[in-house]
């Protein structure tokens, strides 16, 4: 029986993309696409014999960790594997801690989404020596990485908004949040970076590759 399959982005050249790599793996069965969260909730409620995901982190609204974690409490025998234009160190350890079976890399050859698709769908984790590294690293020293790793996931999407030039109003419009919510989550954020303002967040920010 083929796994069935759903691909969740953003992007629509992206999802062809990925359907047309995963065609070419014979046990799986590409049954549907999303753009978003209330789009793959209604594939979801409609298609409920879907047993993987190929999702991506930068979501509209409602982002792939947070995705991940709803997921993970109502459906959790559902597999996900992220494919993500962030490099592993970034997001690789929040999706795994969130309920993800595999991170990938979009700048990876096709032949490795195959690959991790077979590992998860054996029942694996998928791991790549980048992620494996960023793991060790996260286990050895969880209070001595980057001043990032100190924050939340709301917290970390937070940072990056602000980074990109967002303002409050967006921000909180982005994330289904409060203006006031947002707010708290800044000062958080200022306090555990031990920085004074958005102009050092977005120095930070871009210096560590946190935006696009």
């Amino acid at each position: 029986m083929p796994v069935h399959t759903v691909v969740v982005d953003d992007h629509a050249i992206v999802r062809r993309g990925i359907v047309q790599i995963l065609a070419e793996h014979p046990e799986v069965r590409v049954v549907g696409e999303a753009s978003d969260y209330a789009s793959l909730r209604a594939l979801l409620r409609a298609r409920p014999e879907v047993e993987l995901l190929v999702m991506d982190v930068g979501l509209p609204g409602k982002d792939g960790i947070d995705i991940l974690k709803a997921l993970r409490q109502e459906l959790p025998k559902l597999r996900a594997l992220i494919v993500s234009m962030y490099p592993e160190d970034q997001y690789a350890v929040r999706a795994f801690r969130a309920g993800a079976a595999g991170y990938l890399n979009k700048a990876s050859a096709p032949e490795r989404l195959l690959e991790a698709v077979s590992q998860v769908i054996a029942g694996r984790k998928y791991v790549t020596p980048e992620i494996a590294q960023a793991l060790i690293e996260n286990l050895n020293a969880p209070n001595a990485g980057a001043l990032h790793e100190k924050l939340s996931d709301r917290e970390f999407q937070t940072l990056k908004l602000i980074a990109s030039g967002k303002r409050l109003a967006d921000i909180a419009e982005a994330l289904a949040l409060s203006p006031k919510t947002v707010s708290v989550y800044r000062a958080r954020i200022l306090e555990k970076m031990a920085m004074a303002n958005n102009a050092e967040l977005t120095h930070y920010a871009i210096k560590h590759g946190l935006v696009e």
